[in-house]
């Protein structure tokens, strides 16, 4: 099966550069515009150290995102959703019903974890979230950094480089980087604003947005940008069949679909150059959202509910504020012909949660209970100190000077659970998500040493090679040693051939090696109040965890740049990654049984409120496999305006290689466990993303009109059930439509839009009337472009 599906994509690859051809024939014939030759020739700064590598001579895969890419291929204002669409190797689900994961949306880069790519802010390293996702969806188990707290409106250009970058960046960088670079022009701005609605009528998107700044005495610049949004929830539950004697059988009473959301957003980025060899810099983002995302509904007649004070059941609302906030100031010049970078970098991002619903243990045992909860707070911090040291050596036997860099980073992280209200963890706690114990709460530190060495060159005029190596020390796990070597290797003026083989780390993140709670959470079809432990509390230790170790990683790439005229850039990588010790949750543990509950008790437990128990680990190895395809053309001499075209392709596998074995006390209990149950191993870590995603983009513009077509094909993923294969389900590739039409008038942009426009949905799940959703849960969580349908849109926009 894997042999027919790996020859069915290296198929669509050969047609795809095939139907390239037609243009290359004619491209020598044709001119290319100054802006052209200025975009392909911009100076990248995210993979190397060196100041003067461009895009077309990069010796990694990396694409250079503009900020009009960002704000034309698509309607949203999300920046996850924006740069699915232009790179195929990310991908951006929309889950939801799982806990408030919908208000940070996990972002996928090669299939891989969401805390496994790495994301700067003006080369600097941005924090991750607080909140971790414990829902079954992709990115299980992550706390991610939330892209979407940055503002669209704030950004000049993004650089994604598609290759893990551990030796040069520290932990986190195993699929690759992420690369935020924030407006800097003082003679710019804009205004605008944006309103939306999808074609069910519901999910109303407002947005307004200002960036603009000033000079500084003319020796400095202050860029400041902020954006407002209100959206109204979507949903697209379907009628609920679970039980026939409940008071609202048959009817619709699940909240499936996007948050009710609002959310500010400010940004601010400095410099001021004091003289040619001492500048001074700084910038600062800051977010606030808050929303409002639903639980599992409450039938009537169903235990967790409570018929005298809701005689047709209820809907448990959960509310979540979210408060990101970075800051980084530092100082750069020259010194004795060496370029120097001295920073400090503070973020925070703090998740609040709040709940709508009731106490059902309380009622019972006091005969009242509240309405509402507080359920605790996250808190995630992250302070680094960075110094940065380069020089280029002129070496008579190389083509170009030698770029040497080094540096050292001190980098210190705090994770804090603050407990909720008593009544939100009374018993079973508040129905649908139990708040934080005060068992629960607490704060934990650690501190991590690294220092880098990165040396650069060309060392003939068709060969060029950077080689990199870090070592970093953490007081919580220990050290680790990482290198990476790149080459490449000019064949022709416009062919050129590239590599690189790398090793890399993440290290455990501190929510993952604290994070405590116990909740509502569904199992195996059946509602559980399941246990969230520490590896290393007392618990999880008798049950057979162990201490988290870092994950380990190696990466090796190779492909080929061809780039025949200025207007035509294509490139093609292959890419294979082997991650050790992959970090995840463990199966549910049945810790409802006689004999586990009389052993945990036995040894001191005697809070036994759980029905299953689980904790992180690294119990396995994965391997991801794939080929990415970048290809843009500059459509010259067409009888009536200017065309661009942008074709991306990326196809990508991930499997498990091994699994570890249980625990031996678990055998010894009695507790039938697999380690990685099916829904993990072959779906969450494997085949739940699709392998094939396709993306052609056209940019027309004639006269005052614009027309921006984006067509993506989003190949089949399956979904795995741990009740066995019988309940698995393949679900179709599906195409979208993206369409957008745009009048320019002298300052003012004026377009309307629409994505999906053709209104494509994913494949229903099948299986869902039988499950305790009965039917009201209609669509996969894994859907890759969500199950909204139709958004359409309009934009006014004003640029001085």
């Amino acid at each position: 099966m894997h042999t027919l599906s790996t020859r069915y994509s290296l198929s669509i690859t050969t047609g795809i550069i095939l139907s390239l051809l037609y243009p290359l024939a004619h491209a020598e014939e044709q001119a290319t515009s100054t802006a052209d030759v200025k975009k392909l020739d911009a100076v990248i700064v995210t993979g190397t150290r060196s100041l003067k590598r461009s895009k077309t001579d990069s010796l990694q895969p990396i694409d250079v995102i503009s900020a009009q890419e960002l704000t034309e291929r698509t309607g949203s204002s999300e920046l996850g959703t924006a740069l699915s669409k232009i790179i195929p190797s990310i991908n951006f689900p929309r889950p939801t019903v799982v806990d408030g994961t919908e208000l940070v949306r996990p972002v996928q880069l090669k299939g891989l974890s969401p805390d496994q790519v790495l994301v700067l802010v003006n080369g600097k390293r941005r924090h991750t979230g607080a909140f971790i996702n414990l829902g079954g969806t992709i990115g299980r188990g992550s706390a991610p950094t939330d892209l979407n707290a940055i503002p669209v409106s704030a950004i000049s250009r993004i650089e994604v480089l598609r290759e893990g970058a551990s030796a040069r960046y520290g932990s986190d960088a195993i699929a690759g980087v992420v690369n935020i670079i924030l407006k800097s022009d003082p003679q710019t701005g804009e205004a605008g604003i944006r309103y939306g609605i999808y074609d069910k009528g519901d999910g109303e998107q407002k947005q307004s947005y200002v960036s603009g700044g000033t000079k500084l005495n003319d020796y400095g610049y202050l860029i400041f940008s902020g954006e407002w949004q209100d959206n109204e929830a979507t949903n697209r539950a379907g009628l609920d069949h679970r039980d026939p004697n409940s008071t609202t059988y048959g009817q619709r009473t699940f909240r499936f679909g996007d948050p009710k959301s609002d959310e500010v957003k400010v940004s601010a980025n400095a410099g001021y150059d004091f003289s040619d060899k001492v500048a001074l810099y700084g910038f600062s983002t800051y977010s606030h959202r808050n929303a409002e995302t639903a639980g599992f509904y409450r039938l009537s007649n169903a235990s967790n509910n409570v018929p005298t004070l809701f005689p047709n059941g209820y809907l448990p609302l959960i509310e979540g504020q979210l408060d990101d906030f970075a800051a980084v100031a530092g100082i750069k010049g020259d010194i004795a012909d060496w370029h120097y970078d001295v920073s400090a970098n503070y973020g925070l991002n703090q998740y609040d949660v709040d709940t709508k619903t009731i106490n059902v243990d309380l009622y019972k045992d006091t005969g009242s209970t509240p309405n509402s909860f507080h359920n605790g707070q996250l808190k995630n911090t992250q302070s680094v100190f960075n110094i940065d040291l380069s020089k280029e050596f002129e070496v008579s036997a190389l083509a170009s000077p030698l770029n040497v860099a080094f540096g050292a980073q001190y980098l210190n992280q705090e994770y804090q659970i603050k407990a909720g209200d008593s009544g939100s963890y009374y018993k079973s706690g508040s129905s649908g998500l139990s708040g934080f114990r005060q068992a629960d709460s607490g704060k934990w530190s650690r501190d991590s040493y690294a220092g880098y060495v990165d040396v650069e060159a060309d060392l003939t005029n068709k060969l060029s090679a950077s080689t990199a190596y870090r070592y970093e020390k953490y007081d919580n796990f220990g050290d680790t040693n990482n290198a990476s070597l790149s080459l490449r290797y000019k064949l022709l003026p416009e062919v050129a051939v590239r590599g690189s083989v790398s090793t890399g780390f993440r290290a455990p993140s501190l929510a993952q090696q604290y994070f405590t709670q116990t909740s509502s959470q569904l199992v195996n079809g059946q509602f559980v109040e399941a246990g969230t432990y520490p590896s290393s509390s007392q618990v999880a230790q008798l049950l057979g965890a162990e201490n988290l170790k870092a994950e380990k990683s190696k990466n090796y790439s190779i492909g080929f740049v061809f780039t025949p005229t200025k207007n035509l850039y294509l490139t093609l990588d292959a890419y294979q990654i082997e991650i050790d010790d992959r970090i995840s949750l463990s199966s549910n543990i049945n810790a409802s049984s006689p004999t586990v509950r009389n052993y945990l008790t036995s040894n001191g437990i005697t809070n036994t409120n759980f029905n299953t128990i689980r904790f992180f680990n690294n119990a396995s190895d994965t391997r991801t496999r794939g080929v990415d395809l970048v290809a843009n053309y500059q459509w010259q001499n067409l009888p009536y305006g200017e065309l661009t075209t942008s074709l991306a392709y990326n196809f990508n596998r991930n499997e498990v290689t091994s699994v570890d074995k249980n625990p031996e006390i678990l055998n010894a209990l009695g507790v039938n466990l697999t380690r990685l149950d099916r829904r993990e191993q072959y779906g969450l870590l494997a085949g739940s993303t699709p392998e094939h995603k396709l993306s052609i983009a056209n940019d027309y513009k004639i006269g005052n009109w614009g027309i921006n077509t984006n067509v993506t094909r989003y190949g089949s993923f399956e979904t795995f059930s741990n009740s066995g294969a019988a309940s698995d389900q393949k679900f179709s590739a599906k195409w979208l439509l993206d369409l957008a039409l745009s009048y320019q008038l002298k300052n003012w942009k004026f377009t309307v839009g629409g994505d999906n426009i053709t209104d494509v949905y994913p494949d229903k799940d099948v299986y869902d009337i039988n499950k305790p959703t009965g039917g009201s849960l209609q669509y996969s969580q894994f859907s890759p472009f969500g199950f909204n349908g139709a958004f359409y849109y309009g934009k006014i926009n004003y640029k001085w």
